[in-house]
């Protein structure tokens, strides 16, 4: 996922995604400890999609706060 797709979702979009990517990097986890992972680097793709999207809540909020309301969520 390009970090311009997720500056472009809302707080609330943000956080569905990332519970979304949480659950697939469980699943991810899951198969790699049965073996049945045929690719590993879906997991490092994964963990770097979470990072971007938390990194993009992080800053939605701090424009919020420097903002004076919560014109983010």
């Amino acid at each position: 996922m390009k970090i311009s797709e997720i500056q472009n979702l809302s707080i609330a979009e943000l956080e569905a995604k990332l519970k979304e990517l949480n659950s697939e990097l469980f699943n991810l986890r899951f198969s790699h400890a049965t073996r049945s992972l045929t690719n590993p680097k879906q997991m490092t793709n994964v963990k770097k999609d979470i990072a971007r999207v938390k990194t993009v809540i992080r800053e939605k909020e701090i424009a919020a706060a420097a903002n004076g309301g919560n014109n983010g969520k």
